[in-house]
Formats: C-alpha cells, structure tokens, sequence
C-alpha cells in the first residue's frame, strides 16, 4: 500500500474514532455509575456483610475479591469497545458487542446475591437469637415443611383417619397352644383395617405408609389393646387374619393398637385440617418410653 493510500485511510479511521468517542464515552461512564452502583448496592443492601467483613478476615477477602474482579471486568470491556472501533469495527456491532458484555458483568438486579454459607455453630446462635424475640410469629415447627415433601397421598388419608377415628386397631398372629406358651412364633404382624377405613389408593403399600409415617414421628405403634374389644372384631374377621391363623394347628390373637404422636397431632391440626376442626377430636395414647 502506498504512502497516499495510507494517508487517505488515516483520516477515515481517526474520523471513525472521533465519532465513536461519544458512544464509548457513555459506555464508559455507565459502566464505572453501575460499577460504583453496584458495589455501593450490594454492600448497603445488607449491613451484616460490612460487619461480618469487619471482624471476619475470610469475608473481608470475599467482599474485596468479588469487587475487584467486576470493576476489572467492565475496565476490560471498555477497552475492548475502544480498540474495535479504532481498529475499523463498525460502531454498531462493537456497541452491541460491549452491551452483551457489559450486561452479563454488571446486571446487579438479575444476579442473585452470593451469601457465605453459615457454619453450623453460626446457624445455632440464629435458632438461639430467634427463640430469645418475643415479636416472633413462627407458629409451625420447621421440619414441617420437610415433612410434606415427605408424605404420601395415601399417607396423608391415614393421617386423618387417625386424627378424626382416633387409635386404630392392630393384631398380631401368632403360634398358640401348650407349645405357644413356652415359645410363640410371629405368623403375621401389624395387621389393620386402616387401609380400607381411610380409603387409600393403594392398599398393599399400607405397611410401608405407616413404616414412613412412624419414621417421620407422626404415629406410634402401641403393645396395648384399645378399651373397646368390638373394635377388633372387624379385623379378625379378615382374609388376611383367618388364613394365617389357619396356616397352623393352634394360633393366637394379639391385640395392639396404632396412634399419632403428639408431633402428629399437631402436624395434622397445622397442616391438613382446617382450625374448627380441631375440636372435641379423640384422644390419643402418650408414645410408651
């Protein structure tokens, strides 16, 4: 290329340059005011973290790490944005190009704000500084929540058969006789009415609902009988009952009984019934120690 052509070019180029300065000169001063406004947002948006950097050196480090990188981010797309454009880059891509970066650095109100995760010790003086506020409105126990995630549908239809129908009835079969008196072998445990009564969808999954149930506190299963003897006759009157005691030349009945827990109570009351239901509801047995 000859020195005329290069002198030619010199003047398109710079004139280029000059025209893109007021597009870069707006794109630098928006990025160091969102810059600043970001830092001054994020620390101003929470007190704790200016504190906690304060008395903590590994936050302190975080905080300035985590500002220092973004300032240094948005320096580089400046500079990305002025080299494009003195190198010919047409003005609007090279705009476009620092939009996207620009945006993805420095968008303060769609990144969610990192927090530290707290240690274990740390969430303890939390519990304990709660439970100290009087103007405290929690009312249900957290692990409610959890426990929600954790129940079935059918689960739930059992729960309030018991809230509603009280202690459920239980059987156990047995080995009996003369021989069933110095040694008894189990045929058959846990066997209820408590499926068809609460009208679960699934029937043969109600001993691993009721498994789940007691897993999670909500019920307990009791060695004592219920007052009532008539309760019973129902269930030993099923299937299931009267083949495993005829699996055998003698067999016994062992009466038991299933029931909520106080957390079970409770859980029912907060979570699946309605506040003018929870009166005048059948009593239930204290877990046996």
């Amino acid at each position: 290329m000859s020195e005329h052509d290069r002198g030619d070019r010199t003047p398109a180029v710079w004139e280029g340059a000059a025209e893109a300065l007021p597009g870069v000169a707006r794109i630098a001063g928006k990025a160091w005011l969102r810059s600043a406004t970001w830092v001054a947002g994020s620390s101003a948006r929470s007190a704790r973290n200016l504190a906690r950097a304060m008395t903590d050196p590994r936050a302190a480090g975080e905080l300035v790490r985590g500002v220092a990188t973004d300032l240094a981010d948005a320096t580089r797309a400046i500079s990305t944005v002025a080299q494009a454009v003195s190198s010919g880059v047409p003005i609007p891509a090279a705009l476009f190009e620092a939009s996207m970066t620009l945006s993805s650095v420095m968008a303060p109100d769609d990144a969610p704000e990192r927090k530290r995760e707290l240690s274990l010790r740390e969430r303890g003086e939390e519990l304990l500084r709660r439970s100290r506020d009087v103007w405290s409105d929690d009312v249900a126990h957290p692990a409610y929540g959890r426990i929600l995630d954790e129940v079935a549908p059918d689960e739930a239809r059992i729960l309030l058969l018991l809230l509603r129908g009280g202690p459920q009835p239980s059987v156990d079969v047995r080995t009996g006789g003369p021989v069933g008196m110095v040694s008894s072998n189990l045929l058959s445990a846990g066997l209820t009415m408590i499926g068809p009564r609460a009208g679960v969808r699934y029937l043969d999954e109600v001993p691993a609902y009721l498994n789940n149930l007691f897993r999670l506190g909500l019920i307990w299963f009791s060695r004592e009988q219920l007052e009532d003897p008539l309760e019973y006759q129902v269930v030993e009157a099923q299937p299931d009952v009267l083949e495993a005691m005829h699996s055998v030349r003698f067999a016994k009945v062992v009466r038991r009984s299933i029931h909520l827990t106080p957390f079970g109570i409770d859980f029912c009351k907060t979570c699946l019934v309605d506040d003018d239901e929870t009166k005048d509801l059948p009593e239930h047995e204290t877990p046996e120690e």
